[in-house]
């Protein structure tokens, strides 16, 4: 099982490429999975992009779609099909493991020269540096949030 943890910094390169952070390399080895597919995505609820190992995406889709009845139901068809939608495995090369992320992604997340990887556990988070510090909840927020969860007034 693969897990993601800490930040990282990185730069895009005239190609598109984005270098995996070696923090984030070594964890997809102790996960077993040094040469693997990944899979990269728009986010759906943030303005970033995900990076999934292949085995935790297989299964996360599988969730939703269990939720789902898109044969018979058009509005799930049509979320089905939209939350698909500019899904593309990669594979980082060997040596380096860069990324060779589409434009159109990189362009939807804002996305030029820089970027900051955020692990979340089952997922990498690739920022703009810009827009990842617009899209944090502030202290108060967070504060707020996790007394919610807590279930503490």
């Amino acid at each position: 099982m693969i897990r993601f943890f800490g930040k990282a910094s990185g730069k895009v390169d005239d190609k598109g490429r984005i270098v995996l952070p070696a923090v984030f390399r070594d964890a997809m080895i102790r996960g077993g999975a040094a040469e693997m597919t990944v899979i990269v995505k728009k986010n759906v609820q943030q303005n970033c992009l995900d990076l999934f190992a292949w085995d935790e995406w297989i299964q996360r889709s599988e969730k939703v779609l269990d939720s789902l009845n898109p044969e018979l139901n058009t509005e799930d068809a049509d979320f089905w099909t939209k939350y698909n939608d500019g899904v593309y495995p990669l594979v980082p090369d060997g040596k380096l493991g860069r990324l060779n992320i589409p434009s159109e992604l990189l362009e939807s997340a804002g996305i030029t020269k820089e970027v900051v990887f955020g692990g979340v556990g089952y997922k990498l988070q690739i920022w703009a540096p810009e827009v990842l510090q617009e899209g944090l909840l502030t202290d108060e927020q967070f504060k707020q949030t996790a007394t919610r969860l807590s279930g503490r007034k």
